[in-house]
């Protein structure tokens, strides 16, 4: 394990004077459960870099951009701290490969659930919080979280996630809500795709795959959306888009 500690170090570049704190953010409890040497595992620290997580993002889109109002920057913080970013980050540093597993959670696809990496991840960010302090984790999450948003420069504009933004325009209309039907799901539980289509008035609006439900609901909607309003939306990050007034 020693190998894979230079490595991962390397990796994120920062280097632990307390190297069992990395050991441990890297620790699955399907993992101390099956280990009999019992090491600490992973969750107390993911407690931890939950809120550490919390706070650098909310910081971080307040001094970014002042000008947005309490719910738009609820919005972007809500996407930068979702499962599905915080498990796109842990992969962008490799977290996947050095999460060590029980052997069941391994067979089952434990390396590619949302849940799994976004928790290393915070584990991570906790654990770099105890043994480098905060600025020090903050840069570490800033490094990341800054290339994932666009800047926005005009104010004439909305912030909104994609079915959020559907079930308002459908309202605004005076329409009834849209609905979500899952029309099938495809491979192993632990490699499973969903197909979702939207629906209005009981017709097929756009449908989308997706690896979980939500995601596959976020997808549909998005096109929906951009059948209907076409140009005036701008991706911001996967999960939430700009809205040209």
């Amino acid at each position: 394990m020693s190998i894979k500690i230079s490595q991962i170090q390397k990796r994120i570049n920062y280097y632990f004077r307390r190297k069992e704190l990395l050991l441990q953010a890297l620790t699955h409890s399907s993992y101390a459960y099956e280990s009999p040497a019992k090491p600490k595992d992973n969750e107390v620290l993911e407690f931890l870099g939950d809120s550490v997580v919390g706070l650098i993002a909310a910081d971080f889109f307040c001094s970014s951009y002042p000008h947005f109002s309490e719910g738009e920057l609820s919005k972007l913080k809500s996407s930068a701290a979702s499962t599905h970013a915080l498990s796109q980050l842990a992969k962008r540093i490799k977290l996947d490969k050095y999460i060590r597993l029980g052997k069941g959670e391994e067979k089952s696809g434990g390396r590619e659930k949302r849940t799994i990496l976004a928790g290393v991840f915070e584990a991570l960010l906790g654990a770099i919080y105890l043994d480098g302090g905060f600025e020090v984790a903050r840069n570490f999450m800033l490094s990341l979280l800054g290339s994932s948003f666009k800047k926005i420069k005009s104010d004439k504009f909305l912030i909104n996630n994609y079915k959020s933004a559907l079930q308002e325009h459908f309202q605004k209309e005076n329409l009834p809500p849209p609905s979500y039907r899952t029309i099938t799901s495809i491979g192993p539980d632990h490699e499973k795709i969903f197909v979702v289509e939207v629906y209005a008035n009981n017709q097929a609006l756009a449908k989308a795959k997706g690896r979980s439900k939500k995601n596959a609901e976020q997808k549909a909607a998005e096109k929906a959306l951009r059948k209907l309003l076409g140009d005036r939306i701008k991706s911001l990050t996967q999960e939430t888009f700009i809205l040209k007034k």
